[in-house]
């Protein structure tokens, strides 16, 4: 019977507690379970048991004993443990980080956690429970410290807790600060436990899953490289169900749940109650139930989400499906663990003894550098399903155009001709531009002002639907500026333009075209997503206007017509990934046209037309793109042939954040010499009042991810422990998208 626990607690401390086991629990504590600890002399948590052994901690002095167990069995496995600590040394960051962030919080209550009865509750609850909800306060948020002085320190207290979260009877403060409701639990999107089989496959959707197969013999990870509209989604499907069949479970990991809308429906219709979608847009209350359901049975067999189900306790993982493993999307940008869920998903499947397949038209250069390689298997789709050819990619010079007095607002001639043809054959249209708002920025024409956000060091956008500015960093908003500030003057005019722009000159030119705007304004919520994809589907729609958001996941018939208003936007971004992004961004945009019937066309407009990447583009040459990539990175040591690690660092006062930031590139010069790069101020250098600078160290492949740990962890430590800099904040993000 062990005598001591080593707990992991929901916060960023850099290693794990030990505790006294009490003899009441030494015979039935298990890793893996949830047990009630103080912490300091006032706050309580749930922590969770990583290790459980009979050494007592060298000097340390008299150990606090765990308060109370929550679970009767497990909660989370030792592998599952096992993967988070892998998670918190690549990504460098803490244990308890990524626990927070693989547990929903109504498993990690903390001291802080609030809760509140429900204002109707109409359950069963036994005796015990019943008596507990009684005793607490009504309308009255209360936090787990608070719990032993309404329930005067009854025995199981905090356990029957839980149980009163998990049934509804007690709401935890996140869920009442979630979005709108959907439905009752995430196996509720699944259309019940109807099924139907998968579509018969075409002779090359059959050679390609042939070839999967076949390469899952000899590697773990397989690249599924198709064209758009080539049918990989059935090639998955098939796959999830042979996996299904072998009494497997399969993750279906998707870059944004609610911009692939499409896809969650037709594996619901396939997989009926089988499948459970996991995602933060769902209640707290449906996760818990879906973690624990998963934690104490197989079932859901099929789990669709995004990056954080990969934290779920899966009991039989045998299949991991990465769909458009390129997004950037799967980069967790903040708060830590920044991971990369493409990247821990090979892991994760490594540790399960599951086999990982990744799919897109336009991979990452990083993993097609791998199947080249051999690392990875690949697979290729090189034709469009049922025959349909790629859309006809026509490169319009809007510079020559503007030249010639050509331009109507922000459409060419060629572009004007082909909506009108499109809206005469009675199908869509979808014109993108990867910016949303009405007008990037105001601008006063007599002294050259332009209004900036109080808070980030940016410039406001001008949304017109609004009548307001609107910072796109911290979302503060502003009014409408009478006059200018600086020189009392009235003419101040937009400049640039975004979505909401260009649906009011789609309404001028084309005044009969039924329009809508998809973007995160229009789409703020999963529903409002969900209904523009209906109108669109059935007809109601006669001209999309999106951002990136038109490229994810959409499967229209009637899209006929697709415009990019501005390339250039796409290969103007300071990153060393910039063309590879508009390469892929614009191919998966131009790979919504002619998806059914006719030839698709895409109109690209663009100032560099002579640019070798808008010929690939036209082309749909991956390889040369790729190739290109590559030979540039190799040259100037980038990705994949480096690691990068971005040492941000992050203060209220300039000077601050300035001087700490080069106290740290001398700390880390005499291990890193000059693959240090910077310190720099980053494009944005001050957002929510927080001044920022950047180091970027190069990592040589032949140096160990714990050393380099080692030495970044010592260089904050000590920068921490000067009283100039002690309150700046350091964070490192390991392979950053940005």
């Amino acid at each position: 019977m062990s005598q001591f626990a080593d707990v992991l607690l929901p916060l960023a401390l850099p290693r794990r507690l030990t505790y006294k086991v009490p003899t009441s629990l030494r015979a039935t504590l298990r890793v893996g379970m949830r047990v009630v600890v103080s912490l300091g002399p006032t706050k309580m948590y749930s922590a969770l048991v990583a290790r459980l052994h009979d050494e007592a901690p060298a000097g340390v002095g008299r150990l606090k004993e765990i308060v109370e167990a929550i679970d009767s069995e497990p909660l989370v496995a030792p592998e599952q443990i096992d993967f988070w600590q892998w998670v918190s040394g690549y990504y460098m960051c803490s244990e308890g980080e990524v626990m927070k962030a693989a547990l929903p919080s109504g498993l990690r209550l903390e001291s802080e956690t609030r809760f509140v009865r429900a204002a109707k509750f109409d359950g069963q609850l036994n005796d015990e429970e019943a008596h507990i909800l009684s005793l607490l306060p009504d309308k009255k948020r209360f936090c787990l410290k608070d719990l032993g002085k309404y329930t005067k320190n009854l025995a199981n207290a905090h356990a029957v807790l839980r149980n009163l979260v998990s049934k509804g009877a007690v709401s935890v403060k996140e869920e009442l600060q979630s979005a709108p409701a959907l439905p009752s639990s995430p196996a509720a999107a699944a259309a019940g436990s109807a099924t139907a089989a998968p579509n018969a496959l075409s002779d090359e959707q059959a050679r390609a899953l042939g070839e999967i197969e076949k390469a899952f013999e000899k590697k773990n990870v397989c690249l599924l490289h198709g064209v758009t509209s080539s049918g990989k989604t059935e090639i998955y499907a098939h796959l999830i169900q042979k996996t299904l069949d072998a009494g497997q479970q399969v993750l279906y990991l998707l870059p944004e749940i609610a911009l692939t809308t499409q896809i969650v429906d037709r594996m619901a219709r396939l997989f009926g109650g089988r499948m459970g979608v996991y995602h933060s847009k769902f209640s707290d209350r449906d996760r818990t139930r879906l973690w624990t359901q998963l934690a104490r049975s197989d079932e859901p067999q099929l789990i669709v989400g995004v990056r954080s189900a990969l934290f779920l306790p899966f009991r039989r993982l045998g299949l991991i499906i990465v769909d458009e493993e390129h997004e950037p999307s799967y980069k967790q940008q903040s708060p830590a663990p920044r991971y990369h869920a493409r990247d821990a998903a090979i892991v994760l499947a490594g540790r399960a003894g599951a086999r990982v397949l990744l799919g897109s038209a336009t991979p990452a250069v990083e993993s097609y550098l791998n199947a080249q390689r051999g690392k990875y298997a690949l697979v290729e789709l090189t034709t469009r399903f049922a025959g349909l050819d790629l859309p006809d990619i026509e490169v319009v010079d809007i510079q020559e155009a503007w030249r010639k007095k050509q331009m109507k607002k922000s459409f060419s001639p060629r572009l004007i001709d082909e909506i009108k043809a499109a809206l005469e054959a009675k199908e869509q249209v979808i014109l993108f531009q990867n910016r949303r708002g009405y007008s990037p920025l105001l601008e006063c024409r007599t002294c050259g002002w332009t209004p900036h956000c109080e808070r980030c060091d940016v410039p406001l956008t001008f949304h017109k639907s609004e009548g307001r500015l609107v910072c796109h960093y911290c979302g503060a908003s502003y009014p409408l500026p009478e006059a200018c500030p600086c020189c009392g003057g009235g003419d101040i005019r937009d400049a640039g333009t975004g979505t909401e722009k260009i649906e009011e000159q789609v309404q001028v030119y084309f005044p009969e075209a039924k329009t809508l705007r998809m973007d995160l304004d229009s789409a703020k919520t999963r529903r409002q997503y969900e209904r523009i994809i209906d109108d669109v589907a059935s007809g109601r729609v006669d001209v999309l206007i999106g951002t990136q958001m038109v490229s994810k996941g959409l499967d229209f018939d009637r899209v006929h017509a697709v415009g990019i208003i501005d390339a250039d936007r796409q290969l103007n971004q300071p990153d060393f990934r910039a063309y590879e992004r508009a390469f892929q961004m614009m191919s998966q945009v131009a790979g919504r046209a002619g998806r059914k019937g006719r030839r698709g066309k895409v109109i690209l407009q663009t100032r560099k037309a002579d640019e070798p990447i808008i010929d690939q583009i036209v082309r749909n040459d991956y390889a040369a793109m790729c190739s290109d990539q590559l030979e540039e990175r190799r040259l100037f040591d980038f990705p994949p042939f480096c690691r990068l690690i971005k040492v941000e660092l992050r203060h209220k006062d300039e000077h601050v954040v300035g001087s700490a930031a080069e106290e740290m590139a001398r700390l880390l010069r005499p291990t890193f010499g000059d693959r240090i790069l910077g310190p720099d101020r980053p494009v944005v250098a001050r957002v929510k009042r927080l001044c920022a600078r950047n180091l970027l160290l190069k990592i040589a492949p032949e140096l160990k991810a714990q050393d380099v740990r080692r030495v970044l962890f010592w260089a904050r430590d000590t920068l921490a422990a000067d009283p100039r800099w002690r309150s700046c904040e350091v964070i490192f993000d390991v392979d950053p998208m940005q």
